[in-house]
C-alpha cells in the first residue's frame, strides 16, 4: 500500500532540487531558491488529483485535520460528532481545540452512518468530523442530508482515503474542509506530511494563516507580515514536500494497479463461505488501498486472525484489538488522561466515555480484518495470498457452520 513501494529516482531528484538551493523553509528567500517551491508543487499535485480549488500542505495528517477543524470555526465547547473507528489523531484534534467529541455509530462502510449521526445529535451539536476509513468512503448522500437538515458544519478526515471519491467528488470536498495524510503508510508518502483541501476561499485563508503562527503571507519580508489571527506552527518543510510531490504524481498508477489486485482478491475470496466484504458506498471511487473482509462474527474473526498468525500470513490489521484505531483500547481518551487540563474536563461531556453504547460499531469492527494492497505484487502472489486467506478462514469457521 505505501507509496514507498515505488520510491526511486523521482523522489531523489525532487529532494536534490531543494538541497541545491539550501532553502529548506517553505516561505520567502525568493532569490536564493531559484524558483524551487516544493510545498507549492505538492499542493498543486494534490489539487490535480482531487479537483480541490485550494490546498495547503502541513507537517502531518494530524496537523491537517486540526487546521481543517479550526479554519471551519470549531473550538472550545463545540460538540463534534466523531466515529469510534479512526486513527486516534481525529479525536485528539477535536479535544485539543477545546471541542467535545460525541461518539456515533459506524456501519459496514466503516464510516459514520447517517443513522448514527442522527442518533448522536444534541441541541449543542455544531459539527460532524467524518472519517473515510481504509481507502473507501462514507455514504455521502444520506450524510449530507443530515448535515443540511441540522445546519451542521462538516469536516472530513480523509487521511486514509486520498484518491478516493464518491459519485465523482473526492473525499475531503463535501464539507467545509478536509484533510489527507501523507505519512509513511499511506498511498503516497512525504515521510511526514498532510494536506488540507477546501473549495471555500475564506476557509483556505484562515487555514493558511492558522498553520503558520497567523502569518498572512503577503509581501516578501516575513518579519513584516501581518498576523490577522492567532495560529500555531504546523508548517511542512521543503524536503518533506519534495518527497510528497514525486509520490503524489505516482498515485494514479498505484490506484490503478491496486484496484486490479483488489478485484482479483475479491473475486477469489467471494467463493469462500463465511467471507463478505465491507460496503463501498461508490465502488468506482475506491482508492483500493485495503481489502476489507468481514467474518460472520467477532469470535470467528478472532479465530481467523489466529489462523493467519499460525500460517505466517502477514500484512493484515485486526482493528478490533488495535491500540490506536478503535475505541476499545482508548483508555486514555475514555478517562481523559492528559498532561494538562483540557476544556472537556472543565465543561463536561454529554457522554460517559467509559460507558458508551455503540453495538453496531462493536459488531462491525469485531468482524473486520483488513489487508493492505501492494502495487508491487505479482498476479501469482495475489492468488497465493487469496488462497491462504481462504484456507485460514475455512479453518476458523465453526464446525457446524
Amino acid at each position: 500500500m505505501p507509496g514507498t513501494e515505488l520510491f526511486g529516482s523521482e523522489e531523489r531528484k525532487e529532494i536534490n532540487d531543494v538541497l541545491e538551493t539550501g532553502i529548506l523553509f517553505r516561505y520567502n528567500h525568493d532569490q536564493q531558491r531559484n524558483g524551487v517551491w516544493k510545498a507549492r508543487d505538492f499542493e498543486a499535485e494534490v489539487k490535480k488529483i482531487t479537483g480541490a480549488k485550494y490546498a495547503h500542505a502541513v507537517a502531518n495528517g494530524t496537523a491537517g485535520i486540526a487546521t481543517a477543524l479550526a479554519a471551519s470555526g470549531i473550538g472550545t465547547g463545540d460538540e463534534v460528532i466523531v466515529p469510534p473507528f479512526t486513527y486516534i489523531a481525529t479525536i485528539e484534534a477535536v479535544l485539543f481545540l477545546g471541542a467535545i467529541p460525541v461518539f456515533a455509530e459506524v456501519d459496514e462502510t466503516l464510516c459514520l452512518s447517517a443513522e448514527g449521526i442522527k442518533a448522536a445529535l444534541t441541541p449543542k451539536t455544531k459539527a460532524v468530523c467524518l472519517v473515510h476509513m481504509c481507502g473507501g468512503m462514507a455514504e455521502m448522500d444520506s450524510i449530507m442530508q443530515v448535515v443540511k437538515d441540522n445546519n451542521l458544519i462538516l469536516v472530513e478526515d480523509a487521511g486514509q482515503a486520498f484518491a478516493a471519491s464518491y459519485k465523482g467528488t473526492s473525499t475531503g470536498l463535501f464539507g467545509q474542509a478536509g484533510s489527507y495524510s501523507f505519512d509513511f503508510f499511506k498511498i503516497a508518502t512525504a515521510g511526514e506530511g498532510g494536506v488540507l483541501v477546501t473549495n471555500d476561499e475564506a476557509t483556505y485563508k484562515l487555514a493558511d494563516s492558522y498553520a503558520d503562527h497567523g502569518h498572512d503571507h503577503i509581501g516578501n519580508n516575513r518579519g513584516m507580515e501581518q498576523h490577522p489571527i492567532l495560529g500555531f506552527n504546523y508548517r511542512i518543510s521543503e524536503l518533506h514536500a519534495a518527497v510528497g510531490v514525486a509520490q503524489t504524481r505516482k498515485v494514479p498508477h498505484i490506484r490503478e494497479v491496486n484496484r486490479k489486485y483488489k478485484s482479483m482478491l475479491t473475486e477469489i475470496l467471494s467463493q469462500t463461505e463465511g467471507i463478505s466484504f465491507a460496503t463501498l458506498a461508490d465502488p468506482d471511487g475506491d482508492s483500493a488501498t485495503f481489502l476489507n473482509i468481514l467474518m460472520p462474527d467477532t469470535e470467528t474473526a478472532g479465530r481467523t486472525v489466529a489462523e493467519f498468525n499460525k500460517a505466517g500470513v502477514t500484512g493484515f490489521n485486526y482493528w478490533f484489538t488495535n491500540m490506536y484505531h478503535f475505541i476499545n483500547q482508548w483508555d486514555h481518551i475514555n478517562g481523559l488522561k492528559t498532561a494538562s487540563k483540557l476544556p472537556a474536563q472543565l465543561l463536561g461531556t454529554p457522554q460517559d466515555y467509559n460507558n458508551l453504547h455503540l453495538p453496531k460499531s462493536q459488531e462491525v469492527i469485531g468482524r473486520l480484518i483488513s489487508f493492505g494492497i501492494r502495487c508491487t505484487w505479482t498476479e501469482d502472489e495475489v492468488k497465493a495470498l487469496a488462497n491462504k486467506i481462504a484456507a485460514c478462514a475455512k479453518a476458523a469457521m465453526p464446525v457446524n457452520a
